[in-house]
């Protein structure tokens, strides 16, 4: 597998049949082999794994007379009447009749005359389609259909049809050819076969060769809706294989990081202990466990490689504190790097504020940092003279050099593609030992999501948030009362509270009904002339944005209109109600970290959820478990059932969010089988490891453990 530096897996040799290009098959010349390639099909055992999306049943024929309206069947007939109308668009109808003395109406609006004219009345007909009411009884709009001849036996299909995810530039039944053809290629089973027959005699699965077959063809009698539900044997059988080789490679990764070694940091922990004692509050029991686990890990000569995950305000940020402060007492140095400006400037006033009056210094380095200061803050970093640097994706970009970077921290790791986290690892490369890793996320992650996306980081959770924090009450109204909001907010401010108010966009947008944050800002300044307004947007410069943010912490403003850029960022006690406008709009987890910004304080707090009707299913859903539950893990768990893992991770996220067959939440059974098959491969066998990972993940597998 090709590499970088040191930590390249060699690139595993695959079985020499699926190692053949799609260019070895018939009807396979330079320019449909590039047209398959653009769509990742390269080899024959792309073309084994690119599974149909769906199957037709041309396996049987059914009378005209059993049809009901929805059904997708096969029919069988003579051409009874030919009509072409042009009254409002072309259109072509043809009436066949059966056996059964029955008559369908076949409609075509898209045809040529040579088309027209093959619909000869008295000719043989077959045809495949979806059954629905017409105006002259059921009819099969633009069905696939085929003329028999007189002496066709008509011999029927002995398996299900596939329908294949399209190829652009390559016609259904090209590609379902090609496959075909690639099929007839697949070798006996002993030689495909990469799974313990331990594994699959213990699940009862059948081998990878039967699984293909049945997955590409099924048989008549297959039960079509286990297939459909992805519960069929066959593709158990492949998911769990394709989870195994996603973990695999998660897990080698994590091997080949830890071979190279660390430094252990074994500081006395006297800056810790001061910064403890300057707190004005005691950490909670989850706290100091999780902050145990990192001193312990630091310790050891071998890289730490942590995930902290923690719901919005239970205190990941403090610990993350306290661990840089282990390695800036052993005279090393500190990376904190963090998706957007705003939450690394949070991150840079926390640090300021709580090592500051430890003698500590911190630099930041941003995209906005530039000519001078920038070239003053990359000498610094070099020399060892800034211990703590925080920043943006600007620590990975080329001229920024570590003297001796001990702990690199990334918050929200799943916002970054995998390259840019390898890029930061290496920042700190010193021959054979790399820094130790602490990536926090107040996503929380379900762990059946965990246990697949995390397999090359050990993962605490901060489950216990501090005390004082107030429940939040959470309501969902229809738009349509805005004006009883208007008057809560007015009612809050009068006693002193603050109120944010959140906008799904920035300007007006004619595609999208979402009122923008600059006209909902006007217009609640006109209906509340009384309060103080502030209005906070990406697009602000971060000088304006950083100013806006003091005020509303420092109470001078009442009420902030903001866009989702508050997600992450702002801590104000103070503030009591939350609103978020469109809140249909706004995915479970995204609407979970934007209430996490009320309830801060003491006082009772309540979050108001706006919407526009009519609510799809899924919206009324989320909005549903909103009201529920403030438990980010039970949102979290909810979350990945409705929407899947790319929205979760990111779907940058190496492997999760393209798998191809497996799916998290429905295969969440196998984890078991596969965390136990990967243990025994990796120890046993570890060039059979390779091999799996190459079949499923191939050249991705490096990133992986980024």
């Amino acid at each position: 597998m090709a590499g970088r530096g040191p930590t390249a897996v060699a690139e595993p040799t695959l079985s020499p049949a699926g190692d053949a290009p799609t260019t070895c098959l018939p009807g396979v010349g330079p320019a449909v082999a590039e047209k398959l390639a653009a769509r990742g099909l390269s080899t024959l055992q792309d073309l084994w794994l690119h599974l149909p999306l769906r199957y037709e049943d041309r396996t049987q024929i059914v009378a005209m007379r059993a049809l009901v309206p929805g059904q997708t069947a096969q029919v069988e007939g003579r051409v009874e009447a030919v009509e072409r109308g042009f009254r409002y668009r072309p259109m072509l109808r043809v009436a066949i009749g059966d056996e059964s003395r029955a008559t369908l109406t076949l409609r075509f609006f898209h045809f040529n005359g040579a088309q027209a004219a093959q619909f000869l009345p008295g000719r043989r007909i077959r045809c495949y389609g979806e059954a629905r009411p017409g105006a002259h009884g059921l009819e099969m709009v633009h069905p696939s259909y085929r003329f028999l001849a007189e002496s066709d036996d008509g011999a029927l299909r002995d398996s299900l049809d596939p329908v294949y995810p399209a190829v652009e530039g390559i016609g259904p039944q090209t590609l379902t050819k090609i496959i075909g053809e690639a099929l007839r290629r697949l070798p006996p089973a002993p030689s495909l076969e990469l799974l313990p027959a331990a594994l699959r005699a213990t699940l009862d699965l059948p081998s990878l060769r039967e699984a293909l077959l049945v997955a590409h063809r099924p048989p008549p009698d297959t039960d079509i809706a286990l297939f459909a539900a992805g519960r069929h044997p066959s593709l158990q059988r492949l998911a769990l294989e394709e989870m195994l080789a996603h973990h695999l490679s998660l897990r080698r990764q994590r091997i080949a990081l830890r071979a190279h070694g660390a430094t252990p940091i074994k500081a006395r922990g006297e800056l810790s202990q001061r910064l403890l004692g300057n707190l004005p509050y005691t950490l909670t029991g989850a706290q100091q466990r999780v902050f145990k686990e990192v001193v312990v890990d630091m310790q050891r000569p071998e890289p730490m490689l942590r995930l902290v995950q923690g719901d919005v305000g239970s205190g990941k940020t403090v610990v993350a504190a306290l661990a840089a402060l282990r390695a800036v007492e052993a005279g090393r140095q500190v990376a904190l790097m963090a998706p957007t400006e705003l939450l690394a400037e949070q991150h840079l006033n926390n640090f300021r504020t709580w090592l500051e009056p430890l003698g500590v210094r911190i630099v930041w380095l941003a995209g906005k940092v530039t000519g001078k200061a920038r070239a003053a803050v990359l000498a610094d970093i070099a020399s060892g003279a800034a211990p703590v640097v925080i920043g943006t994706h600007a620590l990975m970009q080329e001229g920024v050099a570590f003297a001796d970077l001990a702990l690199a921290i990334v918050d929200e790791q799943h916002r970054f593609g995998v390259h840019q986290r390898l890029a930061l690892r290496d920042k700190g490369r010193d021959g054979r030992k790399v820094p130790h890793q602490l990536v926090m996320t107040a996503t929380p992650i379900p762990r059946t999501l965990a246990m697949s996306a995390y397999a090359d980081l050990d993962v605490s959770v901060i489950d216990e948030m501090p005390p004082g924090r107030t429940p939040v009450t959470t309501v969902a109204i229809s738009g349509d009362r805005r004006g009883e909001v208007v008057e809560r907010i007015r009612a809050a401010c009068a006693e002193g509270r603050q109120v944010y108010w959140v906008c799904t966009l920035i300007d007006e947008s004619e595609e999208i009904e979402a009122q923008s944050a600059q006209s909902t800002f006007d217009a609640l300044a006109a209906a509340l002339p009384q309060l103080r307004l502030g209005l906070l947007h990406g697009r602000m410069k971060p000088a304006d944005k950083q100013s806006v943010m003091a005020r509303f912490k420092a109470g001078e403003l009442q009420l902030l209109v903001a866009t989702t850029v508050i997600e992450v960022g702002v801590d104000v006690p103070n503030a009591s109600l939350m609103v978020i406008e469109n809140a249909e709009r706004l995915g479970l987890a995204q609407l979970h970290q934007l209430r996490g910004r009320v309830g801060r304080g003491a006082q009772a707090s309540s979050c108001v959820l706006m919407f526009k009707a009519p609510l799809s299913q899924m919206a009324r859903e989320r909005l549903d478990v909103m009201r529920r539950t403030t438990d980010g893990f039970v949102i979290a768990e909810k979350d990945l059932e409705l929407r899947g893992p790319g929205e979760l991770l990111g779907t940058r996220q190496t492997g999760l969010a393209g798998f191809r067959i497996a799916d998290l939440v429905r295969d969440a059974h196998l984890l078991p089988a596969v965390h136990r098959a990967a243990e025994v491969l990796l120890a046993e066998a570890p060039d059979l490891a390779d091999r799996i990972v190459a079949r499923w993940v191939g050249s991705a597998a490096r990133f992986a453990g980024a």
